[in-house]
């Protein structure tokens, strides 16, 4: 880990050398409690109810953790070839042009984003609220005004000081980590003492339905709204310590203690309930502990609670950096790449996101969201995976730190297209619906992005919102930012999108 670091020799003796050997994998560490998310807690009970079995349940989420793997190596070499921060779109664009571009990034802003807030808003209410509701459902206005509740307050802690949602994110992360602890554990406790009815072969295997290739594909939707996250190295690879050693590093070691936690994560559930108790469960991790922890069941509820609240905010947190890649590339609206006077935090990026969350969490119920989510990532992975072959053939000799056999992504490749496909079929209403969300900013991109010589009255206009927008938020677009990108407009986004000081920005 340390030894292209380059230090002077002098200056590693045996502290600094454990301490830089410590912060070093920390930071890998730390890619894994980015994946494992809200998505454990609610996907559970999705996969079941497709897959038709408990046996070929469990081997979906082995199989989910393999798929992972597989984007992630293909994710590695396009990170170091196309050393950009912003993930898919910094990537599409470099290879597809700006229509490519913006296409994933609309969808991004209004699908992506949004809808995986939704979810993960309404896990949270239906866990702080099914232990006052232990017999039934909790109300649909009552689950609904709690998610709202919550988001605006976290909206409101992001807009108020960067300081406080970074605090909020380190704390909250414990709640998942103590939960799926505490899961596993009692999980291996139950296996000692032989209650593992369900996971015999016998009983595993025993399908009380018969499963559709098109089930397949929404169990497999189910599982991969959990492993989300996976490309999140992506969207900071400018910002990575040698990224040709760390970022295959990062993958090897996250990507299978992932797939182990989540497998046995739902091992665990096995232990404690028959397949129709979880599937009959509104709250999966709260029904596992109301049989087996006693006294201390609300620890799960609170646990679950804390984690997806964690989960909110960072998804609110991160959603200001794409806005930001967007804007300086001209795809969004430069109001959205603007920052606080006082308080350097993305306001107008914000209440977009808030905004459009809103919204769709009117419309859909939590696993029919997780469908149309996870339809539209896929999507977008398999638009990037295609760009790494497209750019082998169009620039062959260009320089690859990384550079993965063409089998993976062939892999990759097709089972993306088995998904895409059948999860069409199995759902075209919820798969159709986000396919024409994206293809509505194809006249949004010639109108607003590629049409340049817009008349004047128009840009009048457009000036005209910009402003009311900066004295309505308060905001200004970062001084350093600007400069930078007159300077040198490849000029990474890690650098370029520092908040000014107060100082800067007043000026």
């Amino acid at each position: 880990l340390i030894s292209n670091l380059n230090f002077p020799r002098f200056s590693l003796n045996p502290l600094p050398t454990f301490l830089l050997f410590f912060c070093l994998t920390a930071n890998l560490l730390s890619f894994p409690g980015n994946i494992i998310g809200s998505g454990i807690f609610i996907s559970p009970k999705g996969v079941l109810e497709h897959a038709g079995s408990v046996g070929l349940a469990l081997i979906i989420w082995v199989l989910g953790g393999g798929v992972a793997a597989l984007g992630s190596l293909c994710y590695a070499e396009l990170g170091v070839t196309i050393p950009k921060s912003g993930g898919d779109y910094s990537y599409v664009t470099e290879i597809f042009g700006g229509l490519a571009g913006f296409l994933l990034l609309w969808s991004a802003v209004l699908i992506m984003y949004p809808t995986s807030l939704a979810v993960i808003a309404l896990t949270f209410s239906n866990y702080v609220l099914q232990p006052v509701f232990p017999n039934c459902i909790p109300p649909y206005n009552a689950s609904r005004i709690l998610s709202m509740v919550c988001l605006l307050l976290l909206t409101w802690v992001n807009s108020s000081s960067v300081r406080w949602a970074t605090r909020i994110q380190d704390i909250f992360t414990a709640g998942k980590l103590l939960a799926l602890a505490l899961i596993i554990i009692v999980g291996f406790i139950q296996i000692f003492k032989g209650n593992y009815k369900e996971l015999t072969p016998s009983n595993a295997f025993n399908f009380w339905m018969t499963p559709s290739v098109g089930h397949l594909a929404l169990a497999f939707l189910q599982g991969s709204f959990a492993f989300s996250g996976w490309n999140f190295l992506n969207y900071v690879t400018e910002e990575l310590v040698d990224p040709r050693r760390n970022l295959p590093r990062a993958i090897f070691i996250s990507i299978p203690l992932v797939t182990f936690v989540y497998t046995f994560t739902n091992i665990a559930y096995f232990t404690a309930m028959s397949p129709q108790e979880l599937l009959s469960s509104n709250a999966v991790a709260v029904t596992f502990g109301e049989k087996l922890l006693g006294y201390f069941s609300w620890v799960m509820p609170v646990s679950v609670a804390l984690s997806t609240f964690g989960g909110i905010n960072g998804y609110l947190f991160t959603s200001s950096r794409l806005c930001f890649s967007g804007a300086r590339e001209g795809h969004l609206p430069s109001l959205l790449a603007m920052i606080h006077v006082k308080h350097c935090t993305p306001i107008p990026a914000l209440l977009v996101c808030c905004t459009a969350t809103l919204v769709i969490m009117l419309v859909g119920d939590t696993y029919t969201l997780i469908n149309y989510v996870s339809f539209i990532n896929y999507l977008c992975y398999g638009v990037t995976i295609i760009g790494l072959i497209v750019l082998r053939c169009k620039k062959p000799k260009i320089f690859r730190p990384i550079k993965v056999n063409l089998l993976i992504p062939i892999t990759y490749l097709a089972f993306w297209a088995f998904l895409l496909i059948f999860s069409l079929y199995s759902e075209p209403i919820v798969c159709g619906v986000g396919l024409i969300i994206i293809l509505t900013g194809v006249p949004v991109f010639f109108l607003g992005v590629y049409w340049r010589n817009k008349p004047k009255s128009v840009n009048r206009l457009i000036e005209s919102m910009t402003c009311w927008g900066q004295k309505l938020c308060f905001v200004v677009y970062p001084q350093g930012a600007v400069a930078a990108e007159e300077e040198a407009p490849s000029a990474p986004l890690a650098r370029s999108r520092q908040p000014a000081s107060e100082t800067d920005t007043r000026k």
